[in-house]
């Protein structure tokens, strides 16, 4: 295709780059790159797609100010009217670019012809206040380009050099010096077949796949640390995920549900919204507490746990069981009592966190936004009539023998089931 061609169904090409004040580039589009996407084979066009929706959904608040397509290996954004992003409008795409799934960088960028001498005088244009808003005295500088368009006259490192000294004719000797490897600012350039692209900033995202390209999942969300983590790494895979979570009143108060819907809230930035199943376990933990040894109790929760989520889960077709558990935080958390656990139910049980400490999940948490929700203190389910000295190895066979204690098992959990209430 020409420039032309590009040039009417792109964006005009533009030169000049700043607000008359001088405190903004204009740019004109928005380069989105994908890593993990690109190892796939004949069903990367799948999750492309998936990327493209996902960045649509997440720009819906700005959508009829942009355009979001897909140009071989890229994704492109470009302001809706054809010109260039605003202030306001920029800073709102780059708000919500870096919680998309399966993006790992995206650049504001001017959009160029293929033409070296454009593309010279854009960067020297372009340099001054990138220099400025770095702040240092002789900041190191390099250019860094990737050159597609194999017709173009210049090797990559060619268009580096070029670049490099047309910056350093435009500041000065001394304005910088050169590191490769360490600069305080890198200029980037794309040389493709229809079009070259300038950029400074690089924006780093959360990488991982799109949600929605792996199947729906259900995850057990407590108000702790690390069950939101969990979810938003499981999201990270591309399974986007609804959300159960249990409470015991009257023995916890109504403050217990409403931490897990704040989360619940702050999780589904990050995807397409979740549903909330919320279940009231008190009857059950009552008839254990009456019931069963003492010891086994929290075992015996989670076991009823995972058998409710995996009824919700079957009845709204999600495909696994996702928890925050991690081998050896607590007590359930043995490799005895996980397994134990894990046989009340026949569907997958995914545990994103179960080599992760709690440092990790910690700053997982702090990153994503669920930090300081799940450090509110409330009472939660499983601290209901909880033992005083759990047992950290309950055989299968045991578990069932205090199961098989509770009259009306099967008809406990049902009523239970029957009486959930979904927040849509």
């Amino acid at each position: 295709m020409s420039i032309e061609h590009w040039q009417t169904i792109l964006y005009p090409y533009r030169i000049c780059l700043f607000l008359e004040n001088g405190d903004f580039f204009m740019y004109n589009c928005i380069i989105c790159r994908y890593h993990e996407i690109a190892t796939k084979g004949n069903n990367r066009n799948m999750f492309e797609k998936c990327l493209v929706d996902n960045i649509r959904h997440a720009l819906r608040p700005v959508s009829g100010e942009c355009k979001v397509r897909r140009i071989r290996g890229r994704v492109w954004i470009e302001p809706g009217n054809g010109g260039n992003f605003d202030e306001t409008l920029l800073a709102q795409i780059v708000e919500r670019l870096p919680d998309v799934f399966g993006l790992e960088s995206f650049s504001p960028a001017v959009l160029l012809p293929v033409d070296m001498d454009v593309i010279r005088q854009t960067a020297v244009e372009m340099a001054p206040q990138a220099f400025e808003r770095c702040g240092k005295e002789h900041p190191a500088f390099r250019v860094r380009a990737r050159r597609s368009n194999k017709r173009f006259p210049l090797t990559s490192k060619d268009i580096e050099i070029d670049l490099v000294t047309a910056v350093a004719d435009k500041l000065g000797e001394g304005a910088f010096v050169i590191d490769l490897k360490n600069a305080d600012i890198t200029l980037g350039c794309e040389i493709r077949d229809e079009f070259s692209a300038l950029y400074f900033d690089i924006y780093r995202c959360a990488g991982g796949l799109p949600v929605g390209s792996n199947p729906r999942v259900l995850t057990l969300l407590s108000g702790g640390i690390d069950s939101p983590v969990a979810a938003w790494q499981i999201m990270k895979r591309g399974s986007p995920t609804d959300f159960i979570t249990f409470h015991s009143s009257p023995y916890t108060p109504p403050e217990t549900v409403d931490k897990v819907r704040g989360l619940v809230s702050t999780l589904n930035k990050f995807q397409r919204k979740g549903r909330l199943f919320i279940v009231n376990l008190a009857e059950f933990q009552k008839a254990v507490r009456d019931n069963c040894s003492e010891r086994m109790r929290t075992v015996l929760y989670r076991r009823a746990m995972l058998r409710i989520a995996e009824a919700v889960a079957l009845k709204e077709e999600c495909k696994a069981l996702v928890t925050g558990e991690a081998l050896g935080q607590v007590a359930s958390q043995t490799v005895a009592n996980m397994d134990t656990i894990n046989r009340a139910v026949d569907m997958l049980v995914l545990r994103p966190l179960v080599g992760a400490d709690k440092l990790e999940a910690i700053a997982v948490a702090e990153r994503i936004g669920t930090m300081k929700q799940s450090s509110v203190q409330v009472p939660d389910s499983c601290t209901v009539f909880a033992p005083s000295n759990p047992a950290t190895s309950v055989p299968v066979d045991l578990a069932l023998k205090e199961e098989a204690k509770i009259p009306d098992y099967a008809g406990i959990l049902e009523k239970i089931i029957a009486d959930i209430e979904i927040d849509a």
